[in-house]
């Protein structure tokens, strides 16, 4: 029987994310470009909305540290909800256990994700998105390999994975691809406290990319062109 590991203790660093599965940082500066390149348009009304997300947030946040419950109701509810990630066809859970046997069979990983947004079912979910709170048990720089690990327990590798991860104060994407060897890549660091414009406005942007990108290779999946 392989030894059963919290994922939150055993991969606390990319050093320890990279022995365990083999995952390299991609070289090829075109593998994560969802992120930065064609990005969609937000209408005024959004704006207008994500300019009182962050006014709220502002105002929660500068009473004190938030928890992960204030952080996803504050922010990430409404970003996944005005990025379409709760219309058909997709769906969302909260905690979804996930675990993974190492190759070497004496290991296994287990842990549970915050919010996995899928597409049909969980074996096939398109995105993966951790919250985290903002505090010294659990920094954001530990949460990034953390989401890295649940996105290596998807089953199926023939598609990009992507994933968001968040303290709150800080967003951050990942992308995945499960080839041989696994590559990954990140997106620059959203800071919604040390600069002037909203950058939920750039967040939001980037999710609707991600639902558009995952539409598109479901569909071309199933072209038998």
């Amino acid at each position: 029987m392989p030894q059963t590991l919290a994922i939150s203790q055993a991969i606390t660093t990319i050093a320890q994310l990279r022995q365990k599965f083999q995952l390299v940082p991609a070289s090829d500066p075109q593998f994560f470009t969802e992120w930065c390149g064609d990005l969609p348009e937000l209408t005024a009304e959004e704006k207008a909305y994500l300019n009182g997300v962050h006014h709220r947030f502002l105002r929660h946040r500068e009473a004190g540290d938030l928890a992960e419950g204030a952080a996803n109701m504050l922010l990430v509810s409404p970003l996944l909800e005005r990025a379409g990630f709760y219309d058909d066809p997709f769906f969302m859970t909260c905690e979804p256990t996930v675990e993974i046997v190492l190759e070497d069979g004496e290991e296994s990983l287990r842990g549970r994700i915050d919010t996995l947004v899928f597409k049909q079912s969980i074996a096939h979910s398109p995105l993966w998105v951790l919250v985290t709170e903002s505090k010294r048990t659990m920094a954001y720089s530990m949460a990034i390999p953390q989401a890295m690990a649940y996105m290596m327990a998807h089953p199926n590798p023939d598609r990009p994975l992507y994933g968001m991860v968040t303290s709150g104060d800080e967003f951050k994407f990942i992308k995945i691809v499960k080839q041989d060897p696994p590559q990954y890549d990140f997106s620059d660091t959203f800071s919604l406290l040390f600069f002037r414009e909203n950058r939920l406005h750039d967040i939001l942007c980037v999710l609707k990319k991600l639902r558009h990108a995952v539409l598109t290779n479901s569909t071309s999946e199933c072209d038998p062109r």
